[in-house]
């Protein structure tokens, strides 16, 4: 699955509106305000090429499809003879089947994310053990990109504070709290906890 790039954009929301998406929102994969906000967009304006549509987005889709459907049918006059009305069936009976298997899908996927999150522990679903994984050494490349900032930055940190100063300065931009130590031997930072 291919990740599509995401742009920062700044809009304002009627306060009921913002106090009711921040009570929906969880940290829970698919549950943060931003997963929401991408739903409703994606409800109102339909399908957008380069932007693949997510199980639950399908869903959301096939129920206001049927919804259609079945207003549409209630509409006519209830005539089962009627080869109209015996189509619309067929097509409300296909439509159903596809939703159960959406639905499926998706309570899969939420067994999946419930096993994956037993092993949060050690940050590795296949470490069984309990104990957190072991972090490497990083040059300063991959370490520019763990503390999200840009390597002249890092060097320039390096080059300016003391040993001291630039661990703590890791540490507060570290996303696991590690603070970081240049050796000069091997050219890499080491994580110290």
């Amino acid at each position: 699955m291919a990740t599509v790039k995401r742009e920062s954009m700044n809009f304002k929301l009627p306060q009921p509106l913002a106090s009711a998406l921040r009570k929906a929102a969880s940290p829970q994969p698919g549950k943060t305000a931003t997963d929401i906000v991408i739903r409703g967009l994606l409800h109102e304006l339909g399908e957008i090429p380069g932007l693949e549509v997510t199980t639950e987005a399908r869903l959301h889709s096939l129920e206001s499809e049927l919804q259609q459907l079945a207003d549409s049918i209630k509409g006519r006059s209830p005539n089962p003879t009627d080869s109209h009305t015996e189509e619309k069936l067929v097509a409300l009976n296909n439509r159903v089947s596809r939703l159960e298997g959406a639905l499926s899908a998706i309570q899969s996927n939420v067994s999946a994310s419930n096993n994956r999150s037993r092993y949060k522990s050690s940050g590795n679903p296949y470490n069984t053990s309990g104990k957190p994984a072991q972090i490497e050494a990083l040059d300063s490349e991959k370490l520019a990109l763990r503390l999200n900032v840009k390597i002249p930055t890092l060097q320039e940190k390096h080059e300016s504070l003391t040993p001291e100063e630039f661990a703590e300065w890791s540490k507060n931009r570290d996303r696991s709290k590690y603070s970081w130590r240049f050796n000069a031997k091997d050219k890499l930072y080491h994580p110290a906890k």
